[in-house]
């Protein structure tokens, strides 16, 4: 999971007030300043791709919904993804792009849990791109120097 700049920010201002206090134990200080580094390190990293990263997995999730209908066949379902597939990133605020991303996501739920349901090579191709595209998704959100 990645942080969100805005908790980062929120946590990294309770550690500063609470380590301005000048009874606050040395080792304890010591650690404040630790995992404010470290958070400060998190925030810069996500500051500077959040935008990308998130056109970048919205780009690729709406690929593969727009290949629901010539795998699902003509319905609701495929219908819907097949429309979510031509939405485009207009906004570029982080929050914008979250929340498209949010609703891309579970349609792509929505559809791997059709997906594994069917037979055939069609079904299976895309299953499989489904899977490629969710560990993409987590490398893409990995945070430098994090244990893999």
């Amino acid at each position: 999971m990645t942080p969100k700049i805005p908790d980062v920010l929120a946590d990294l201002a309770g550690l500063v007030a609470r380590n301005a206090m000048p009874d606050v134990d040395p080792a304890e200080r010591a650690s404040a300043l630790g995992l404010s580094s470290m958070l400060f390190s998190i925030a810069a990293q996500e500051w500077d791709r959040a935008a990308a990263r998130l056109v970048e997995e919205n780009g690729a999730v709406r690929a593969l919904l727009a290949e629901a209908p010539a795998v699902l066949g003509e319905g609701e379902l495929a219908g819907r993804l097949w429309d979510l597939s031509a939405g485009r990133d207009e906004d570029l605020r982080i929050s914008a792009l979250e929340t498209s991303n949010a609703a891309l996501r579970a349609a792509l739920i929505e559809l791997h849990a059709a997906v594994e349901a069917l037979p055939g090579d069609a079904a299976r191709r895309l299953d499989a791109a489904i899977w490629a595209e969710l560990r993409t998704s987590t490398e893409r959100r990995q945070i430098a120097g994090a244990p893999v």
